[in-house]
């Protein structure tokens, strides 16, 4: 009888251990976000790059304004997440719980309308509207998410924060043709986001390269039409590096970050 209790006592202890282990790397696997995450929540620089990203803006904007016509009507178009608006929490409690991005988190997060604006984000909107320059907000955020989003940009202070001039994802989500939708009625003067595909569609295309090339045919375009802002979390940028595929692992996901890296 002893030795039966003690082969179900033992029994339960590696249990009791594998299921510790499984936990523990479940909660390490969207570790190699924690530096990417730390510096943009704590880093000064970060601060620093936002805003020279939005001074320039302003200084491009103002020249831009006083060479048209008067009676044209003008527009900006920004992006909102990780250019507008701190979404950097959301990318937190994938590190926090071990989960990578799922529409179902995302929806959690933007559900709060917690976000925080980004240094320079608001003073920018206010300048256009002094200016007498729309601001346009066109996201990838679904369109069931409007409502949450319009009550987190107008919560933070943002100029135009209203359903005129949001345009979320329906069913692309390439913003070519919302981006077309503005331009019908605005001459497009300024446009700003975090990832390449925020300016045109060409720079989309990531399939040679890494994109370097396409960047490289439009090297006039940025810091005049095109302010990039930085986002080391998440971005188009993974695509090659992951060739493609959605449907890795994240184990396999680490040795394609690891084998792409350049040492010497």
């Amino acid at each position: 009888m002893r030795k039966i209790l003690v082969v179900f006592i033992g029994f339960g202890i590696i249990l009791n251990s594998c299921k510790i282990a499984e936990i523990k790397k479940e909660k390490t696997e969207q570790d190699h976000l924690i530096m990417s995450v730390i510096w943009y929540q704590k880093s000064a620089e970060m601060r620093a790059l936002y805003y020279q990203g939005f001074n320039l803006a302003k200084l491009r904007l103002g020249e831009k304004v006083t060479k048209m016509n008067i009676e044209t009507k003008k527009a900006v178009i920004v992006d909102i997440d990780e250019t507008m608006l701190d979404n950097s929490p959301s990318e937190g409690k994938c590190i926090e719980t071990g989960e990578g991005f799922n529409n179902e988190n995302w929806s959690q997060w933007t559900s709060k309308s917690i976000a925080k604006a980004l240094p320079g984000a608001v003073e920018f909107s206010r300048f256009a509207e002094s200016m007498g320059v729309d601001v346009f907000y066109i996201s990838n955020r679904g369109v069931l998410e409007s409502e949450v989003t319009l009550r987190n940009l107008q919560s933070e202070k943002f100029a135009f924060a209203d359903s005129d001039h949001l345009l979320l994802k329906e069913n692309d989500s390439s913003k070519k043709g919302r981006r077309e939708m503005v331009a019908k009625n605005y001459e497009i003067i300024l446009l700003i986001g975090d990832n390449l595909g925020d300016f045109t569609e060409i720079l989309d295309d990531r399939s040679k390269n890494y994109g370097f090339d396409l960047v490289d045919q439009f090297e006039k375009e940025f810091g005049d039409k095109f302010i990039i802002l930085p986002n080391p979390m998440y971005g188009a940028w993974e695509k090659p590096i992951y060739n493609f595929n959605k449907n890795l692992t994240e184990s396999e996901k680490y040795r394609l970050r690891k084998a792409s890296i350049i040492s010497y």
